[in-house]
């Protein structure tokens, strides 16, 4: 049985793994683009403020621990270019000789990833324009940091906001270009101001409601024009989302969505026989909305990854789906939220309401108490809970996050809230957890 798996990170490589561990004698092939496998996409940002020492501490497994202890044909350089699904050939090209090749397969999963996106405008193939996804990525921009002093970020979601952080921590001058009115706008509007406030105590100057028009510069970039106004600045790292890596599947039959991501159902299969698709490239189920979304995430790619493998080999496994669950941390503050914002409800035609709760993250007379602030989302028919959003200066906000994850994930409504038996002691929350304290505001 030949396996081609086109993809050496997260999805690619657990799928790998569970085939190797599974099918007797496999003949497991993985294509890899660039030159490293298996790496933690998501420690990135910390190179640069120096918390993460060197991007080898991100690499999970080396490309030569696949070759040698698992016996996978780990091709690095590969870039996979057609997949003909009648006679079941992936071709390409070898980018390091430049030499094509066609490789059959039995069972082929695609787990391409997807590219960051840089703004269409003039300028945007300077020196010191940067997009952020790969190790190599993050090596440019740490190797191109000498003599900088003003960096601008284009987009305020999560990479931005972590870039904007480590940056900051470096001693440079950073502002974020934001087109919309808000950063973090996966946080609904009333939970805003915590985060721009944060933003502003530490020096990271917000530029929002602007959208780049153009990237100015003779061979390096010099300054940014907006829709409202003129930067100068030294380097530019463009952080406005990814898309999916999969041109190379036009023609094929495999369907894909409006974005480009593949279409699978809960075993990881696409519509064409044999071949499964996992990870960035493809869409997730969200059990919220109860339809298929694009959310790509690494903890998503690692679960997608090892149930197309386990499929792939035999063995019946559904991905379950995901709820929409985050978390970053952003200075002082932890960003969390899970399910729908506001939004996404109101994209669904959901009825439902929202409590706010301000509280601390401690029992109320212990010293060191920290400010945390939590918001649910809750249908009006049904009463079951449909977002959470937590912001706070403490890991407090982690430790409710996950539990509203887990609530989500089971469809729970408010009144099944107070009843459950959650940890308690003053060193970490009040006798009744902050959850169950918002939940009582809303019942």
């Amino acid at each position: 049985m030949k396996y081609v798996i086109i993809g050496g990170d997260a999805a690619g490589m657990s799928a790998a793994m569970q085939i190797v561990r599974n099918v007797e004698g496999a003949e497991v092939t993985t294509l890899e683009a660039g030159g490293i496998y298996s790496y933690a996409q998501c420690g990135l940002p910390y190179i640069v403020g120096g918390e993460v020492e060197h991007t080898e501490k991100l690499i999970a497994r080396d490309v030569e621990t696949f070759r040698e202890k698992y016996g996978i044909d780990a091709r690095v350089f590969h870039q996979a270019e057609a997949v003909d699904t009648a006679k079941q050939v992936v071709s390409g090209q070898d980018k390091e000789t430049g030499m094509s090749f066609e490789l059959p397969y039995d069972k082929l999963l695609i787990a391409s990833g997807g590219s960051p996106v840089l703004p269409d405008v003039p300028g945007r193939t300077l020196k010191g324009v940067h997009t952020l996804k790969t190790i190599p990525d993050i090596e440019a921009i740490d190797a191109d940091l000498d003599d900088v002093h003003d960096v601008t970020i284009i987009g305020g979601g999560y990479i931005g906001l972590e870039l904007a952080e480590n940056l900051i921590e470096t001693g440079r001058n950073v502002r974020i270009i934001e087109r919309n009115n808000r950063i973090a706008k996966m946080f609904d509007p009333d939970m805003t101001p915590l985060i721009h406030e944060e933003a502003g105590k530490h020096g990271v100057e917000l530029c929002l409601g602007e959208s780049v028009e153009v990237l100015e510069g003779v061979q390096r970039i010099q300054a940014v024009q907006t829709t409202g106004g003129w930067y100068d600045t030294d380097l530019v790292i463009a952080a406005t989302g990814i898309r999916p890596n999969t041109d190379f599947l036009e023609n094929t039959g495999i369907q894909l969505r409006h974005n480009g991501a593949v279409q699978v159902d809960a075993w990881m299969r696409t519509n064409v026989d044999h071949v499964y698709a996992a990870g960035d490239c493809a869409v997730q189920y969200h059990r919220i909305k109860e339809r298929d979304d694009y959310v790509p995430l690494g903890t998503h790619a690692n679960k997608q990854g090892r149930a197309a493998g386990k499929n792939m080999a035999g063995i019946p496994k559904q991905f379950q789906g995901i709820v929409g669950t985050s978390i970053l941390r952003f200075f002082d503050l932890t960003l969390a939220k899970t399910g729908l914002n506001e939004a996404e409800a109101e994209a669904m035609a959901f009825p439902f309401d929202t409590v706010i709760h301000e509280t601390v993250d401690k029992a109320g007379y212990f010293e060191g108490k920290k400010p945390l602030t939590l918001k649910l989302l809750y249908r009006t028919d049904t009463k079951e809970v449909i977002g959470g959003q937590v912001i706070g200066e403490s890991s407090g906000a982690a430790k409710r996050i996950d539990v509203l994850a887990v609530t989500l994930f089971h469809r729970m409504t408010l009144d099944d809230y107070e009843d459950l038996d959650l940890s308690y002691a003053p060193p970490y929350n009040g006798v009744w957890d902050p959850i169950q304290q918002t939940v009582r505001r809303a019942t």
